[in-house]
């Protein structure tokens, strides 16, 4: 009987989940209910699903509303008039129309417009299709109205927004929020009707008593509507059936591509590679994955024919097919890859594949599939309210003073016994807190689907104009869409750029090819690079934890850097197991001393350590004898991918019963279980981490082979781990001469002649992005510029602007010093006005003298370090006092187990926490020779002297070594004083000798 009944995903307005809803309609006797969110379908699919566990039959609307004024109420009546009013909203949403207060004819679903609308609009005519909705509180004027007269148009529209009065003072919070008002001044207009409440069937009943045939006409909508989606385990999937448009010609088109790609990547066919391809495309066949296959192999093969770099990742690299089709550079058969991780029948999704392109390239493959394909879409995200946030948002409603909510936010609650608004802020921000505030987009997912995707959801424009669904990827499973996810790093621009970079700066050695990456796996030299960890600006392998994690393991090749790739996540570490596998790589026989038999049987290549993720589903078949199903239900369970915690928690069990029932002990299940659950969740799957570690692999070589040219693509790419400023550096130490700025060489990004690095004027933060497209522009068409005057007949530009450009020295080609060039900008432009054409004849010129003037380097450091963020010359000239320490990274060994005392300029600090809490930092800088050294803080030092930014620090700490990884355990700290800014130490003496020369001149005067 209940018509219009919201959820928090009302967003902003509702108050409840759509399982809350059902609980409500189950203690209320409801047997059929209509979900209308307002202007959102995120609960639909959801809805549908849940709703047989509360005994309710789901039916699916929109509550239609322009800002908070119900136009009308669509309700499906089956699956293709939801699909009617998934396409009328979704019109509305990407044109950001206003919804019209007349609904559109439509052929599948009926509409309601509430009392209240259908007097104010003096709506008349109405269609089939067409209703008018009556609450419990419409009744008392019902019987006054026009209304009275339509009695085969009168339903029951009860809205269902609140079970209680807590439930109506969040909503009102809620909309205070949304509107940004105090609470005091958020309108009535703004608000549900506190009376919006679900009924017992029984009292809904008694309300209309006097109206029977109001409860006839809705009681027959009802029998009218009927939605279905399929979310049993065998569900079809629901992705683009066919790629070619027949089971038939898709089959033997991947027969086919795999056959071609053989001979491409192996020399010799064996016996194994042909069974393992037999197996898999039987398996792929038979499940129904084949154009999944296909489609990935469109859009890595549209990718090639545009020259974009990729890497195909995920659970999918695992797999034969996807190297034959070039999805992945991964051979399966060379790294045992286990099988039945890739793919199980047990399984009724497919592997996983991550694409990576190129953060430049990406928005274009997104584009090209969506104009390759015809039912695309985005996969939706919901951001939710946290915590912080909300007590934040709840205050400003309150009208709480900013230093209190600054407190609150933080947890700090003044007394006790707060105040009235401060117990009501925390009591509210509990409740609203995990709330979905607003649908956004998933960081990769994209849906391409047989059905349109409105049969599914309505679809929003994100400002990067791509259509996204209201649900998640969780939800998406659930119903049969599997994502295909195609994300950007900068590690693949990187590699591209570098090779553009060699191309021009070194031809003659730009005949190599960057995909022989089984080349490189054999190169000394970069193994050896890999080995002490020289990997500054490598994809993955540069941060100060992989450094450490490299030199501990003495990492000298491919299968390592694999399995550091993986042994570097969070759940390794976590478990303890990441200093057992230390230990068992370094120490001969320790694993077989240390591992349970079991353990080492499953797992001999990592020494019994689980460290991949199919070692979860190895651990779960053959040491618990979990089947293949079960197993992967454990690892999705653990990944927070998986939603029914019921059926993990029935697979945990029987994880525990089966070991206790082989006689494992039970401080060995415990030990082993305790491992499973700290790890999964965070580990890659094998084929994952090899596919990091061939793009790991091309880094290193140009890194050893073209150091500087691959420098110059990091940059340009933003980086990596570290600031612009310490890449900078590295390029330095690498034999690069580092320059300013310059108007006749530089362009946006850093530019290479030979050895001599020209940085970008992007540098320049105050810089207008419209002026160094001018200057660039200038200088291609018209050659460079030859003086200051040269520069200023030609280029559109302010005082202010130039000034920028002088005081980096952009103009040192022209041999005047920058201040003499400063005085002449003055005069030049001085506050005359400008036009933005060039001009016929250059203007002739004053003469004028400008005295002699002198720039120090100390002035032309600080002044870099004002406009470009850093020094170019090493930050210790600008020390204050002289260093009294010689010490660097090459005396560690020396002092090793003593004191040393060592200089450091910060490059970057981790903050972390202790297992009870306590904060301990670790710590990476650069000595006074430019070579990299690395502390650690323990909390009673790290709680004495905490770092304080940017800059130079003393350290007195025992140089310690685990593993032959050398660091300095900090005892005592001190940040260094940097000299005074001489441009402003100047101004402050001229402006002491003006005030005692104005004392001096007083006093003769009295």
């Amino acid at each position: 009987m209940y018509l219009n009944c919201h959820t928090y995903y009302s967003l902003r307005f509702g108050t409840f989940s759509e399982q809350e809803l059902l609980q409500l309609a189950q203690e209320n006797q409801i047997k059929q209910l209509v979900l209308t969110d307002i202007n959102n379908t995120s609960a639909c699919l959801n809805f549908v699903r849940e709703a047989p566990k509360y005994d309710v039959r789901p039916i699916l609307g929109i509550d239609f509303r322009k800002g908070v004024e119900t136009c009308f109420i669509g309700i499906a009546r089956n699956n293709a008039g939801y699909q009617e009013l998934n396409e009328l909203l979704s019109y509305h949403l990407h044109g950001d129309l206003k919804i019209p207060e007349r609904a559109p004819i439509l052929k599948n679903a009926v509409v309601v417009y509430p009392f209240e609308t259908v007097l104010l609009n003096e709506l008349d005519g109405f269609l089939p299709h067409e209703f008018i909705g009556i609450s419990i509180r419409d009744l008392r004027r019902l019987p006054f109205s026009r209304l009275k007269t339509y009695r085969d148009k009168l339903v029951v529209q009860q809205p269902v927004t609140f079970r209680n009065k807590r439930d109506y003072n969040a909503h009102r919070l809620l909309r205070a929020i949304d509107n940004n008002v105090l609470l005091s001044k958020l309108e009535e207009s703004e608000l549900a009707s506190e009376e919006d409440r679900m009924h017992s069937l029984e009292n809904l009943v008694e309300a209309f008593s006097e109206y029977p045939f109001i409860l006839e006409n809705t009681q027959k909508l009802l029998e009218q509507c009927s939605i279905h989606f399929d979310f049993s385990t065998n569900r079809i999937p629901q992705n683009l059936k066919y790629y070619t448009g027949s089971k038939k010609e898709d089959e033997a088109l991947l027969h086919k591509l795999c056959y071609d790609g053989l001979p491409k990547r192996y020399e010799t066919i064996s016996v194994t590679v042909q069974n393992r391809l037999d197996k898999e495309l039987e398996l792929i066949k038979k499940m129904g994955f084949v154009s999944y296959f296909l489609i990935n192999w469109n859009i890595i093969s549209h990718a090639r024919e545009q020259g974009f770099f990729y890497v195909g990742r995920g659970s999918g690299a695992n797999s034969i097919v996807a190297y034959l089709l070039q999805i992945t550079d991964v051979d399966p058969i060379e790294l045992d890859l286990y099988f039945e991780r890739f793919i199980n029948l047990y399984r009724a999704n497919p592997p996983d594949f991550d694409i990576d392109f190129s953060w430049r390239d990406r928005e274009a493959m997104t584009q090209y599939i969506f104009d390759r394909f015809d039912h695309v879409a985005l996969v939706g995200t919901y951001v939710t309210f946290k915590y912080k946030g909300v007590v934040r948002e709840l205050g400003k409603v309150f009208g709480l003073p900013k230093s209190e909510i600054d407190a609150l936010s933080n947890g700090v609650v003044s007394t006790p016994k707060s105040d009235s608004v401060v117990r009501l802020v925390l009591k509210y921000g509990k409740l609203i807190e995990g709330m979905p505030n607003y649908v956004s987009v998933h960081a990769s997912g994209i849906l391409i689907s047989e059905k349109p995707l409105h049969h599914f959801s309505a679809t929003f424009m994100p400002p990067k104009g791509f259509a996204t669904v209201h649900f998640d990827m969780v939800i998406a499973e659930d119903v049969g869409l599997f994502k295909f996810d195609i994300l950007a790093q900068r590690g693949l621009g990187k590699i591209k750029d570098t090779l553009g970079i060699v191309a021009y700066n070194q031809p003659e050695k730009a005949n190599f090819d960057i995909h022989d990456v089984k080349r490189f796996y054999k190169d000394p030299i970069i193994n050896n690079m890999v080995k002490t960890a020289q990997c500054m600006g490598c994809f993955y392998v540069e941060s100060p934890a992989m450094r450490m994690l490299l030199k501990k393991l003495e990492v000298d090749n491919y299968l390592g850097l694999v399995a550091a790739s993986s042994i570097i996540r969070p759940g390794v570490s976590k478990s303890g197991m990441m200093r057992e596998y230390i230990l068992r790589h370094r120490n001969p026989g320790r694993a077989e001393r240390e591992a349970h038999p079991v353990m080492l049987d499953i797992m001999p290549e990592t020494y019994g350590v689980m460290v991949y993720q199919e070692d979860v589903i190895k651990v779960a078949h053959f040491f618990a004898d979990l089947d293949l199903g079960e197993a992967d239900v454990l690892r999705r369970g653990m990944s927070g991918k998986f939603r029914s915690r019921a059926e993990f928690e029935k697979v945990k069990e029987k994880f525990r019963t089966n070991c206790i029932k082989k006689g494992y002990d039970e401080q060995l299940i415990d030990e082993i279980w305790y491992q499973v659950a700290s790890f999964a969740g965070y580990a890659f799957a094998k084929g994952h981490s090899a596919s990091y570690a061939v793009e790991s692999y091309q880094s290193l070589y140009l890194r050893a082979y073209f150091p500087l040219e691959y420098m110059v693509a990091v940059l340009n790419n933003g980086g990596g781990f570290y600031r612009a400023e310490f890449y900078i550096h590295d390029a330095r130490m690498l034999g690069a001469t580092i320059h300013p700025p310059c108007i006749n060489q530089s362009y946006g990004a850093n530019v290479i002649y030979g050895t001599h690095i020209y940085l970008g004027m992007m540098y320049l933060r105050e810089l207008e992005e419209r002026v160094m497209q001018r200057i660039i522009k200038e200088r291609e068409t018209n050659g460079k510029f030859t003086s200051l005057e040269n520069f200023i007949d030609r280029v559109f530009i302010s005082i202010e602007q130039i000034s920028i450009l002088v005081r980096i020295d952009a103009f040192r080609f022209t041999g005047i010093n920058k201040h003499e060039l400063l005085w002449k900008a003055h005069m030049l432009l001085g506050k005359s006005k400008r036009i933005d054409h060039p001009k016929l004849f250059p203007p002739k010129r004053g003469k004028f003298r400008i005295p002699k003037l002198d720039t120090t380097p100390l002035e032309t450091a600080f002044e870099q370090w004002e406009l470009l963020g850093f020094p170019l010359c090493t930050p210790f000239d600008l020390l204050k006092e002289p260093l009294l320490s010689k010490n660097g990274q090459r005396d560690l060994q020396r002092y090793l187990n003593k004191k040393i005392d060592i200089y450091g300029y910060l490059v970057t600090v981790k903050n972390t926490s202790t297992h009870t809490g306590k904060r301990m930092y670790f710590a990476t800088l650069i000595d006074q020779y430019g070579e990299v050294f690395d502390t650690v803080l323990f909390p009673p030092v790290a709680a004495k002297y905490p770092f304080r930014g940017k800059g130079i620090y003393r350290f007195y700490g025992k140089v310690v070594s685990e593993f032959g990884f050398l660091s300095i355990e900090v005892i005592k700290m001190q940040k260094q004083d940097f000299i005074q800014d001489p441009r402003y130490a100047e101004m402050k003496t001229s402006r002491k000798k003006d005030i005692t020369n104005q004392t001096k001149s007083r006093g003769r005067n009295k």
